[in-house]
């Protein structure tokens, strides 16, 4: 089932989903204006959700639109769960 975004913040151009113990945040950045300043286009960021670690940028951010960001956290979340099922079990 595709991550399903929500905005999670008012008044910044900031997206939120979780899935499979993953969090997954897409925030747009432009050089001018309201909110988060770098380059022109949208961010995509994941990290797991009950560990305190930092978030880790997605592969190809910023990207140009909303769908593309989607799509490649979609994609992150496919890759993260096919090498978590791979992994060697632990005794």
């Amino acid at each position: 089932m595709p991550l399903q975004f929500r905005p999670a913040v008012e008044d910044i151009e900031i997206w939120s989903a979780s899935s499979d113990h993953y969090s997954f945040v897409i925030s747009f950045q432009s050089p001018a204006g309201l909110g988060f300043r770098g380059r022109l286009g949208y961010v995509a960021s994941w990290r797991p959700l009950h560990q305190d670690r930092g978030a880790i940028k997605v592969l190809g951010s910023p990207l140009q639109s909303f769908a593309e960001a989607e799509d490649a956290c979609n994609n992150m979340l496919k890759y993260l769960k096919d090498d978590t099922d791979s992994a060697p079990q632990r005794s």
